[in-house]
């Protein structure tokens, strides 16, 4: 299903990009082959397949979770740009 100049345009729109027009040429064929692969992902009968939660097994690698001291106030300030009573600073957002 080749899309459209015009659908890569909008899509470049929607996305908030500005293209050239090789960007869209590419993005046009690379857009319409993934688009032609779902549509081959649709034709697959999974009708006998459950759907799946997880593709990880059930014991899980991760380390325990165990509390841990954080940083303290000093070391989380000592990089912002403003520190007023021991906070971060900010600017207002309403005058």
């Amino acid at each position: 299903m080749p899309l459209s100049l015009e659908e890569v345009e909008h899509i470049a729109t929607l996305a908030r990009l500005e293209l050239t027009a090789e960007e869209k040429a590419r993005y046009r064929q690379q857009l319409s082959a993934i688009l032609d692969y779902i549509r081959k992902l649709q034709e697959l009968d999974t009708t006998d397949i459950p759907p799946t939660s997880s593709v990880l097994s059930e014991a899980s690698p991760l380390r325990a979770d165990e509390s841990r001291p954080g940083l303290g106030r000093e070391a989380l300030l000592e990089n912002a740009p403003e520190v007023e009573r021991g906070q971060f600073k900010i600017p207002p957002v309403f005058e």
